[in-house]
């Protein structure tokens, strides 16, 4: 998936967004970092000591492990139960675990992707992730003196 507009990725995942996105855009490729409303996307790699990732059983695939679909597969759905995060990707360039701890207890899962993946939100948009290992996190704010996880 090489330079994808927001209307080729949104007829792929049968997804639809919001009205004020401008569909014929090239989605941006992003190498690190990025956050999406309530999500963020770490390279594992500035995170590791605090990661487990847990091989073994569990309810995804062998090992713990899915491939990511064409069609994507939801990582994080909003507070009220509307707008999912949708991680999409070619067929056999990505897969994704939620097996997974980490000591702040906001991790959701890690993925690797040897092709660039796709970060899809019907109110945000789309943004891409360039090849690698990455920890997908709840996103916290701070309210104060006390720290809430940001509500999308």
């Amino acid at each position: 998936m090489t330079d994808m507009t927001l209307e080729t990725l949104v007829w792929q995942t049968r997804m639809d967004v919001l009205d004020h996105l401008d569909l014929s855009l090239s989605i941006p490729v992003v190498d690190g970092l990025q956050a999406q409303g309530d999500l963020i996307v770490i390279p594992l790699a500035m995170i590791e000591p605090m990661i487990t990732i847990y091989p073994g059983a569990g309810p995804l695939g062998a090992g713990g492990w899915a491939e990511v679909p064409p069609d994507g597969i939801e990582l994080l759905r909003g507070e009220s139960g509307a707008n999912p995060h949708t991680l999409v990707a070619d067929r056999g360039t990505c897969r994704w675990t939620r097996n997974i701890r980490d000591a702040d207890g906001l991790a959701i899962g890690v993925f690797e992707n040897t092709a660039v993946a796709y970060l899809l939100h019907p109110e945000h948009g789309a943004s891409g992730v360039t090849p690698g290992r990455y920890v997908v996190r709840r996103q916290r704010e701070r309210d104060g003196r006390r720290a809430r996880l940001v509500a999308d």
